[in-house]
């Protein structure tokens, strides 16, 4: 895959979040509409075409927890407020930093998906609650890649908290077809790029009923293909 060997390339061993969304996107796997940007125009031009309330992120392949520095501006509703967003972002970013300027995805529901690479299993994926419970309650399941659907829908129902994916306190139940696909192809993804060494999409919140990967980190292994 281009963005992959280009980056390996690079010497680099982690995509920015807007390049590993790419990946994503390229097998399918739903991703939130984005744009990046690097100036007052250009972000003019892509709250104008994704429409707010936006979500503002500071993006670079050096940056994995962009939270904790200070880069993620949410809610944002209108040109002004953006703007602000958009200084304050880039005042903390390196020369080579931009902003990625994301739809606000609305859902009560984050879970997460990932993908590790096993030295005795090969790539194997990961499914649990997500956000800030991923490391608090570490409510996760696990298959060995390839998966069938069948296997997809076992480890969704293998974590404790699976009953967050039914139909709750007026939320409706998610699809768990869709769900199902994105596992599969995740594993697909580790299987046929041996170079991507985790994947970390997080949170998958659960718009209506259908998942949308709002974060994402591919990180790579320099001397694969």
């Amino acid at each position: 895959m281009e963005i992959i060997a280009k980056a390996l390339k690079e010497g680099r061993t982690t995509l920015s979040e807007y390049e590993s969304k790419q990946v994503l996107s390229s097998y399918g796997i739903p991703v939130t509409r984005e744009v990046l940007v690097n100036d007052l125009q250009r972000l003019k031009a892509a709250a104008s075409e994704i429409g707010y309330p936006l979500v503002l992120k500071g993006c670079s392949s050096d940056i994995a927890h962009k939270t904790e520095k200070g880069l993620i501006r949410v809610d944002i509703r209108n040109e002004e407020e953006a703007r602000s967003a958009f200084e304050e972002i880039m005042g903390h970013m390196s020369a080579s930093g931009a902003v990625l300027v994301q739809e606000m995805i609305k859902g009560q529901r984050e879970l997460v998906i990932g993908l590790t690479r096993d030295p005795q299993f090969g790539p194997c994926v990961m499914f649990g609650l997500g956000g800030i419970f991923t490391e608090i309650l570490k409510d996760i399941s696990f298959r060995v890649a390839p998966l069938e659907k069948r296997d997809a829908l076992e480890m969704m129902h293998d974590i404790k908290g699976h009953k967050i994916l039914e139909a709750v306190r007026g939320m409706e139940a998610a699809d768990l077809d869709m769900f199902s696909d994105i596992l599969i192809k995740v594993g697909q993804i580790g299987l046929e790029n041996e170079a991507v060494k985790e994947i970390d999409i997080n949170p998958v919140i659960i718009s209506g009923s259908k998942p949308v990967a709002v974060d994402a980190l591919v990180v790579l292994e320099q001397g694969k293909k």
